[in-house]
């Protein structure tokens, strides 16, 4: 028998990414043209999850999955900033509550997926945090969870949170126009530097043996930049893109082999997983909005575990604060990038 030389398996393995970011990419492009929820992400998934499940081998070389981690961390230490560390000083309580809060469901989340699905541990805590879908999934990848049952559980939340908080804006009245405060573009010297550095820093966690090393590294050198302000501006949105793309492309690879009766059982506990995070995140609300006196829709605006564009512009519309609501679902994302691994370290060591 003929052994294939490294050159040839280097070229079939460029050849299967190149053939996923391909169907993926052109799965983004069908989702965004139809409005779909968190298109550059959900739709490659969908797309190569399709094509997975007809028998196409598809992948995603390792030295390109590191390179897209690295600008994913960055992009998320990005969202590290002086006004979202002071806002955490103005509300003590709020924040307070909203961190019971994510313990709360995490904990009760995972223990019923573990006891009425029969998820394994890691898999069901992965699927039980409520929020970072990018974040959790590229972490799901890097300490070996099962990533079809995570990628289901945590779409069908965005999913339903997404498409249900619009069409209940619209009862009340049109869906306002609420756009993003637009951020300076990073410069093509201190993007490669700092791109770079995250690179080297996401190297020496792997040494260490940090999950998702490169994920880590690259938002713990991006959050000190941008905490410190010195760093302010953002990385470009074609690039922050792209790694979408090439995640939701990675995560669809996973799906190879799986049955529509697993699909099945997965979207049921996404269901269940959405149900509950959303009656948890009500009751400590109302606590919150006790302990506090702030009107009992904004905090309930700003406890939901949606995403922050449409809960910003819910809040908009109620006559809320939208910079309270705004500073909270921030800061729910900021806690997670926190918590996520000091469970995954425990977990570890039990």
């Amino acid at each position: 028998m003929q052994i294939p030389n490294r050159s040839s398996m280097n070229f079939a393995a460029l050849g299967r990414t190149a053939l996923t970011l391909l169907i993926g990419g052109l799965g983004a492009a069908v989702a965004w043209s139809t409005g779909f929820p968190a298109p550059f992400l959900t739709g490659p998934a969908l797309a190569v999850t399709i094509a997975s499940l007809a028998g196409l081998k598809l992948d995603v070389a390792n030295w390109f999955r590191n390179g897209m981690f690295v600008v994913l961390g960055t992009t998320i230490g990005q969202t590290v900033t002086p006004d979202v560390l002071s806002a955490a000083i103005r509300w003590p309580l709020s924040f307070a509550c909203l961190f019971a809060m994510l313990l709360v469901i995490i904990a009760a989340c995972r223990a019923f997926l573990m006891r009425r699905w029969g998820f394994d541990r890691t898999t069901a805590l992965m699927g039980a945090f409520p929020g970072h879908l990018s974040y959790v999934l590229g972490l799901s990848e890097g300490i070996r969870a099962d990533i079809p049952t995570v990628s289901v559980i945590q779409s069908v939340r965005v999913l339903a949170l997404t498409l249900s908080v619009p069409v209940i804006i619209a009862v009340f009245g049109d869906l306002p126009e609420v756009a993003p405060q637009a951020a300076a573009i990073l410069d093509v010297r201190l993007l490669v530097a700092i791109l770079a550095l995250a690179g080297a820093v996401g190297w020496l966690f792997k040494l260490a043996k940090f999950p998702a090393a490169f994920l880590l590294g690259a938002m713990a050198v991006s959050a000190v930049l941008h905490g410190a302000e010195i760093v302010t501006a953002a990385v470009p949105p074609w690039m922050t893109i792209a790694a979408f793309i090439a995640l939701g492309s990675m995560i669809g690879t996973r799906f190879s082999g799986t049955t529509f009766a697993e699909l099945k059982r997965s979207m049921a506990a996404g269901v269940f997983v959405t149900i509950a995070s959303v009656a948890i995140a009500a009751l400590f609300a109302l606590l919150a909005a006790y302990l506090t006196g702030f009107p009992v829709p904004s905090v309930l605006i700003a406890f939901a575990p949606g995403g922050l564009e449409t809960m910003v512009a819910m809040s908009v519309l109620m006559g809320s604060d939208p910079t309270f609501v705004a500073a909270h679902h921030v800061a729910r994302l900021l806690m997670l990038t926190m918590i996520i691994p000091l469970f995954l370290i425990r977990g570890k060591r039990n």
